[in-house]
């Protein structure tokens, strides 16, 4: 990481970690971060027809509307999810809302799927679609992902989900349900098996020329409840699954003053159930599904046995908050050093070896 990145994140951790969330956008647009540099070949992934250079993707939640979509492609990310973005623009939860719990390494949440709504973002994925890739230094162009939410008031899951498609998938490689922040009173109801099957058949209705489809699942779900909700994903038409979102429970051991504040957990303290839960669901679907894994991802180990459980891909969001840019190309290192330690010349040689 360069000087003027180590300053910004030294001033970012001693603001509102809200504003400082702004701050940080604001100086990705600015062109804050340096290139990426060329990915180790042993790092390319090859899933839903779509090649990644890289197995690290930035978590939805960051880019919540689409601003900085080619600033992270250009700081080395693999691919960028965009969102959650909603049909309508929504103010979201009353702050505070967002939360460090720096001695835990690890963020709560309950934002609220603050967003600017689907025009504006629409519009932004336009644009971005419509300028040429310039060269590695860029960053463009890596897969570029949606996640879709639906309003707080007024939803129709079965009618805003295909509208939210019909609007993006012109201009991505893929598109996420986040059917699992804890943060919209009613949406995780919607990872019951028939909700979430009916949810996909109407999309796979209106569009069945869209791009890959996946489901982010709550690391909340019963051990019983997963296989119909993966056999659901996998009738309706999906070709894949975020394992996980952020947790409502409280691990034991936190100790930040701000642990018992109500909202998402993630972070460190999300890996082992996060873990847990995607060997699960690799378990189940047997090969029929891309994995994406999120949760508690901070080291090339990390991202190395994620993939070893059966994850295809990975997404970081809370140790990004924490350490900025310089992660990116951290990870990266350590997860080729992770696999020659590890007797695995590629990723594809790692997955599903656990």
């Amino acid at each position: 990481m360069d000087i003027v990145s180590k300053m910004l994140m030294k001033l970012v951790r001693r603001l509102d970690p809200e504003d400082a969330h702004r701050l940080a956008l604001n100086a990705l647009m600015l062109g804050l971060g340096s290139g990426a540099g060329q990915d180790d070949p042993a790092l390319s992934v090859r899933t839903m027809g779509l090649r990644f250079p890289n197995p690290i993707g930035i978590a939805a939640g960051f880019d919540k509307n689409a601003q900085v979509i080619r600033p992270l492609a250009r700081i080395g990310f693999g691919f960028v999810e965009a969102g959650t973005v909603t049909p309508l623009a929504q103010e979201g939860n009353p702050r505070p809302r967002l939360f460090r719990l720096t001695e835990d390494r690890a963020i709560i949440n309950r934002m609220g799927f603050n967003n600017q709504g689907i025009d504006r973002f629409t519009v932004r994925m336009a644009r971005l679609h419509r300028l040429p890739a310039k060269g590695n230094g860029t960053g463009a162009r890596v897969p570029v992902g949606a996640n879709l939410g639906i309003n707080k008031n007024g939803a129709d899951p079965e009618r805003d989900y295909p509208r939210l498609v019909g609007r993006v998938k012109h201009y991505v490689d893929y598109i996420v349900l986040n059917l699992s922040s804890p943060n919209t009173p009613g949406l995780r109801d919607l990872q019951q098996a028939d909700r979430l099957k009916a949810i996909l058949e109407a999309i796979g209705e209106a569009h069945p020329d869209r791009p890959p489809l996946l489901v982010k699942l709550a690391p909340d779900l019963a051990r019983d409840d997963l296989e119909p909700v993966i056999e659901a994903v996998i009738a309706g038409g999906a070709q894949g699954v975020t394992v996980t979102n952020t947790t409502i429970s409280r691990p034991d051991g936190l100790r930040s003053p701000h642990a018992a504040e109500a909202g998402g957990l993630s972070g460190r303290p999300l890996r082992p159930l996060a873990t847990a839960v995607l060997r699960d669901v690799a378990q189940i679907a047997a090969g029929r599904l891309t994995l994406v894994a999120c949760g508690g991802i901070e080291t090339g180990a990390d991202i190395v046995d994620r993939v070893r459980a059966g994850a295809d891909l990975v997404q970081i969001y809370s140790a990004f908050a924490y350490e900025g840019p310089g992660i990116v190309r951290r990870l990266k290192r350590e997860t080729v050093r992770a696999l020659n330690a590890e007797g695995f010349e590629t990723l594809a040689d790692a997955k599903g070896s656990a």
